[in-house]
């Protein structure tokens, strides 16, 4: 039985991938230029310090980018997607989810205003019946 290699700049990759974060976002937060990011997802070896500043960009653990492997992933995700104890329970949320609570919170927020500006007009009103 031959041992698989792990290829740790590759898993960063696959990781970013999966994440949807694109390289220079990940090299902006790893103060690198995106060259460097590139340069770094080529190399099989991954110093610790790296690999430890990857993964709290990422939001895994250091053992994930160590051990990561693609169908586990897969698996994982498909049997555990709302159990915050998966191996990338760190990251556990929903675009879409996120952008329809911004959109729910937008509404919300104009809804105050109008009734504010609302509650100003009737006050205004009152005001020049007086006079």
């Amino acid at each position: 039985m031959t041992e698989k290699i792990i290829h740790e700049g590759r898993n960063v990759k696959r990781i970013r991938e999966i994440l949807g974060i694109k390289q220079d976002a990940l090299a902006l937060e790893l103060g690198l230029s995106q060259q460097a990011v590139s340069a770094l997802e080529q190399k099989e070896a991954l110093d610790k310090e790296m690999i430890e500043k990857i993964a709290k960009v990422l939001k895994v653990t250091p053992d994930v980018i160590k051990s990561f492997n693609e169908e586990n992933t897969i698996n994982i995700f498909s049997n555990t997607y709302h159990d915050n104890s998966s191996i990338l329970g760190t990251y556990n949320f929903n675009p879409l989810e996120k952008y329809v609570e911004a959109l729910e919170e937008n509404k919300k927020l104009y809804e105050r205003l109008l009734q504010t500006e609302r509650e100003k007009i009737a006050l205004l009103e009152k005001m020049i019946d007086k006079k």
